[in-house]
């Protein structure tokens, strides 16, 4: 009798052995393959395993194997080579192996529901409706035309009931009557329907080109093209070469607000035959794109983070637009970045993959100048448009208003009256991130976090933006009662504020997490602004995203400074990227755009590099720096974390972790710390941490797993968790 080899979610590193169901031959078990479901018994509850092979014997003790309950699947739901993926990420980032498997699932399928079915819903009648004979429902106008329809067609879908005037409501009279039953209409993916794409320029045309020549087979490509250079119109035509090969295509974007520009522009290509996968959807409509996806009826899936493991029929191109984005890292629990994932997935498929940015990451820009990439350049804009022309302005000594200077609001009034758009980059939410008493100097803080409140004056809360904590606003200070209370910095609610009041003509939208709440938000708004009446855009990083506002004349960056002085070493990689993606919202038109920093150090040296250089030089000269230091990307780092409600025991946990480690570790690694993290108190957690550095990979993978393998044997102590971070992007 073979046994049963499963991934079981839980936080061990380890996979756990089954005995077939009761009732079941060796010969039937002997067939089962990896990639079904299974309901298993698993301590006190039941849960959902995934096979990964049979064995002839275990190493645990037989007599206490477990025999799993039901087979949930007799043909496997995802294929070898994403269960390849899935276990090669587990690897290489030091995961449970029950907590990499099902995120190639959706969650109805995690939870052991069956399979939705593909197809667009529909009706057909019973064999009772069948053998109706016409009028039988005459005394009901609506039952009848809905029975005349279905007699003449066979099954009809629900939409089209929709459009005869048929409401759901007669449908379901008709099925409590025996008449007719709901049905999913399959369809099949049929012909490609391409639309011709724009002309390319010689620069587009020799990418396209280069690309497609190595489409048979594994190859990474690293598309490097300024803002608006058209790096979407050279996925738009691969993609289609994709499609009349009969293949599918995969692509990931960072942000769920990039979705509705994304999906309208390849629809307008493609038509349908579309799967999108983000967040937002409900449990239902991901499971069928994830089928519909998994069957080849979707012949493009678009979709964020996660989408990296959603199964594909004929896998044949693989696209990560914005592939420095940060958002692409899992922060907590099963920490991967999907850009990286994504490109061991195309090795595995044997298809290529292609990294587009305007500002590539310094790891793919790395990898690309040492030839396990292929590198290509975009150096100018698509069309007629011009790159825009970048001024600082220095606001010492000058009187701001919502921190924004007198010639900065006299450039808005003049764009705004040229009927050109006006996009303002102030990353901070909220009203003011800091509440304090003027009387007494009491500051409002979080409870549970080394950290301040930020005052959300629309709601009149205090906000905790680290672990979601909020309270009133005081009318009062809690420590001297005196009433003068004070909001001191900035956020984008007292710049709007500040807006409607000075710009009363025009129209203001403000862009953050705050503002863009539901599904379409952030659709209905990009709908607005495209339709080119001058207004004001005030926003977050949300606005910086690969959108595309051609109206958009004049873009300022109302506080330069915030990102001059960061603690992490990567803080002047992602300054260089996050002013490089702001500028180039401006001027994607026919005009040339303008783009103004304020700030109050126009001579410092990352201000002059952004006015003088081009990203392309100066992220080649912090890639020399960070080589000459043996930093990221040249060397990995690995971060240890511990959160305990008691800092001294993560603290102690992590000493004794080092003491044994430390004399085994390959050579050249070195461990920092332990240390408290940069904020140590979070969610009512102490977090301490100790970092792993490596001059190359290898080393580090081999460190890593001696780091795993003892923390997991030194007993923990009460409360305490620790997680492994590979290559983190986030070092607080």
């Amino acid at each position: 009798m073979p046994i049963l080899r499963l991934a079981i979610p839980s936080p061990l590193r380890r996979t756990f052995d089954y005995l077939p169901p009761e009732g079941m031959t060796g010969e039937e078990a002997a067939g089962l393959r990896p990639g079904i479901r299974l309901r298993v018994p698993f301590g006190s509850r039941e849960v959902t395993g995934y096979l990964l092979g049979l064995r002839s014997d275990s190493d645990q003790e037989e007599g206490k194997l477990k025999r799993a309950l039901e087979i949930l699947d007799y043909q496997p739901m995802i294929s070898p080579g994403l269960l390849q993926l899935c276990q090669w990420a587990s690897d290489y980032y030091h995961h449970p192996p029950g907590e990499v498997y099902p995120c190639a699932f959706p969650n109805r399928l995690r939870k052991g529901a069956a399979l939705l079915g593909t197809g667009e819903p529909g009706w057909r009648l019973t064999p009772r409706g069948m053998g109706l004979p016409p009028g039988a429902l005459a005394r009901s106008p609506r039952q009848a035309q809905a029975l005349a329809l279905l007699q003449s067609e066979g099954a009809v879908t629900t939409a089209r009931f929709g459009e005869q005037g048929i409401r759901r409501a007669v449908l379901r009279t008709l099925q409590e009557k025996g008449l007719a039953e709901g049905c999913l209409l399959a369809h099949s993916p049929g012909e490609v329907v391409v639309r011709p794409g724009l002309a390319l320029n010689p620069e587009q045309t020799a990418v396209l080109r280069s690309v497609l020549q190595a489409r048979n087979g594994f190859s990474c490509h690293l598309l490097e093209g300024v803002t608006g250079s058209g790096k979407t119109e050279i996925y738009l035509q691969l993609i289609a070469d994709c499609l009349e090969r009969g293949k599918q295509a995969l692509v990931l974007i960072p942000e769920i607000g990039l979705t509705p520009q994304t999906l309208q522009r390849f629809e307008e290509r493609f038509g349908t035959g579309i799967a999108v996968f983000h967040s937002g959807l409900g449990e239902n409509d991901r499971c069928r794109a994830w089928e519909s996806a998994r069957d080849g009826t979707a012949r493009i899936v678009i979709g964020t983070r996660s989408a990296v493991f959603t199964p594909l029929a004929q896998p044949g191109l693989l696209v990560v637009d914005e592939e420095h984005d940060a958002s692409y890292k899992q922060q907590d629990g099963f920490r991967y970045s999907a850009r990286d994932v994504a490109v061991k997935r195309a090795q595995l498929e044997q298809c290529p993959v292609l990294l587009g940015s305007a500002t590539p990451s310094l790891e793919s820009l790395h990898n690309a100048l040492s030839g396990r990439y292929r590198l290509h350049q975009l150096t100018g804009r698509a069309g007629e448009a011009q790159l825009p022309s970048l001024e600082a302005l220095d606001v010492r000594c000058k009187p701001l208003q919502a921190g924004l200077s007198e010639p900065l609001l006299d450039g808005v009034g003049t764009a705004l009256a040229s009927d050109q758009q006006v996009l303002l980059f102030l990353n901070r939410r909220g009203y003011a991130p800091t509440l304090r008493c003027h009387d007494c100097g009491w500051i409002a803080e979080c409870r549970h976090c080394d950290a301040r409140f930020t005052i959300h004056r629309g709601q009149r809360r205090l906000r905790c933006h680290h672990c979601g904590a909020a309270e009133r606003l005081p009318q009062a200070c809690p420590h001297c009662h005196s009433n003068n209370l004070i909001a001191a910095g900035l956020g984008t609610e007292q710049t709007e504020g500040f807006l409607r009041h000075r710009f009363g003509d025009w129209p203001v939208f403000r862009v953050d997490s705050d503002s863009m709440k539901g599904r379409h938000a952030m659709q209905s708004l990009v709908a607005e602004i495209n339709r080119g009446r001058p207004c004001i855009l005030l926003g977050t990083q949300m606005l910086t995203k690969g959108h595309h506002f051609p109206g958009v004349g004049l873009v300022a960056v109302i506080d330069t400074d915030a990102m001059l002085f960061s603690a992490d070493f990567r803080g002047e990689e992602r300054m260089a990227q996050l002013l490089t993606q702001v500028a180039g919202r401006a001027g994607r038109g026919g005009e040339r755009g303008r783009v103004i920093l304020q700030t109050h150090y126009p001579d410092h040296p990352a201000i002059q590099a952004m006015l003088s250089e081009s990203y392309h030089a100066q992220a080649r000269d912090i890639l020399a720096r960070r080589t000459a230091a043996g930093m990221p990307p040249a060397g990995q780092l690995i971060l240890l974390r511990s959160d305990c409600v008691d800092a001294g025991i993560g603290e102690q946990f992590l000493q004794l972790l080092r003491r044994r480690v430390e004399p085994g570790l390959p050579p050249q690694c070195r461990l920092i710390g332990p240390l408290p993290s940069p904020m140590q108190r979070r969610a009512g957690k102490f977090r301490s941490q100790m970092m792993l550095t490596a001059p190359n990979r290898p080393s580090a993978q081999a460190a890593a797993s001696q780091l795993v393998a003892l923390a997991e044997e030194l007993p923990a102590g009460r409360g305490l968790k620790w997680s492994i971070d590979v290559d983190p992007q986030d070092i607080f």
